[in-house]
């Protein structure tokens, strides 16, 4: 099979990653931080050694700062339900995954927030000034994604970090389509919760999400729980990351997300980064010749889009296209991707798209393969 539904879940993952999680499962399975025994303290050790790496990938401050969720959804959850403030104003922008866009608008349906949608222009000035446009004297929080699940636009996350740190206000960002992709410094674009899945582009398992955090913020708990520290006290732990992590964390996860980042490393996230970029403008210019070929966006390239690819065939609905591609063995994602803000920016609800989203282990004749079957498709239903 052709597996072009990366944006979903990486697969395949890579090698060492498989014998990470193996060896954890073998040799490490006790509880980390729970027992004071070797092999729980051994456990123990392979947490904080990726919790060391990641926050050095993102250019966290202090590896305390990196909490390990269930998964991305979770860590947007915490972020923005932790900082929501009764009477506090949040800004998004017009892109956002359900996982931003749902706990949002479920606070504002709460009565505890109100907020506003940011569009999103091809010109970094304009989006960066529609963002400044809404920010009102209880904004609270700017919260938005680095890279669009959907159509690949990549939001200038240092200017509107710039843009928020200037206005006292706090900056979260969902990285879940950037995260291994593109270089992220939380420093560098003051970036004040970092929140991503680590089964994309970080190559580990699912099951696992990352909560990233440049201080010590005062976020209110969304659960509770036993962390192994402080259990003499019914009060939540108010230290990192015990504050965040209620519950046994998925060790083998973790393992598999150390040999992740250690794996992007090697090959250089760059190199990964040009690879998949060459895959979808291949395919992009070869689509663009076409009649009938519905694209969204202008020819993917930085600073303004990921390598992520969104098309229709015109009249013919984006689940029948995925599910001929799928007959051929090419596997794609159809539909509205979890993303109903950006489908309707797009003007795209009443159809969804097809997303095409290559990997490190994709390959250019993959890709000419997958234009040869859409032109066939095409051809078919014409």
């Amino acid at each position: 099979m052709i597996y072009f539904d990366n944006a979903a879940t990486t697969f395949v993952k890579p090698r060492s990653v498989h014998y990470a999680v193996n060896r954890a499962m073998r040799n490490y399975g006790a509880n980390p931080g729970r027992s004071g025994h070797s092999l729980a303290l051994a456990a123990s050790s392979v947490v904080y050694e990726c919790r060391c790496k990641v926050a050095k990938f993102f250019g966290c401050p202090k590896e305390e700062n990196v909490v390990f969720t269930l998964n991305g959804t979770m860590s947007l959850n915490m972020a923005i339900k932790g900082v929501a403030k009764k009477g506090s104003h949040f800004i998004i922008s017009c892109l956002e995954h359900n996982a931003v866009a749902r706990p949002v608008d479920t606070l504002k349906r709460r009565g505890i927030i109100e907020y506003d949608v940011a569009k999103v222009y091809n010109s970094d000035e304009e989006t960066v000034e529609s963002f400044k446009k809404l920010i009102k004297s209880n904004t609270k929080a700017i919260v938005c994604t680095h890279v669009s699940n959907v159509f690949g636009n990549v939001l200038p996350i240092e200017k509107i970090g710039q843009l928020a740190r200037e206005s006292g206000i706090t900056f979260i960002v969902d990285a879940a389509q950037s995260a291994g992709i593109l270089n992220i410094d939380m420093k560098k674009m003051n970036i004040d919760i970092l929140c991503m899945p680590a089964h994309k582009g970080l190559f580990a398992p699912m099951g696992l999400g990352i909560m990233l955090c440049s201080s010590s913020l005062p976020l209110e708990t969304l659960i509770e729980g036993g962390t192994g520290s402080a259990s003499s006290s019914l009060v939540q732990p108010d230290f990192m990351p015990d504050r965040f992590e209620s519950g046994t964390v998925n060790l083998p996860a973790i393992a598999g997300l150390d040999a992740g980042v250690e794996f992007i490393n090697s090959v250089g996230i760059k190199n990964i980064f040009n690879h998949e970029q060459r895959m979808v403008r291949y395919m992009y210019d070869e689509f663009s010749k076409l009649d009938g070929i519905e694209l969204y966006t202008p020819r993917p390239k930085l600073p303004g889009f990921a390598p992520l690819l969104s098309f229709n065939i015109a009249e013919v609905g984006s689940d029948k296209v995925a599910q001929l591609l799928d007959e051929e063995n090419i596997a794609v994602r159809a539909g509205l991707h979890c993303a109903y803000l950006a489908h309707s920016h797009y003007g795209t609800i009443g159809t969804g798209t097809v997303r095409l989203s290559p990997s490190l282990f994709n390959t250019v004749d993959e890709a000419k393969n997958v234009v040869r079957i859409v032109k066939k498709i095409k051809k078919y239903l014409s």
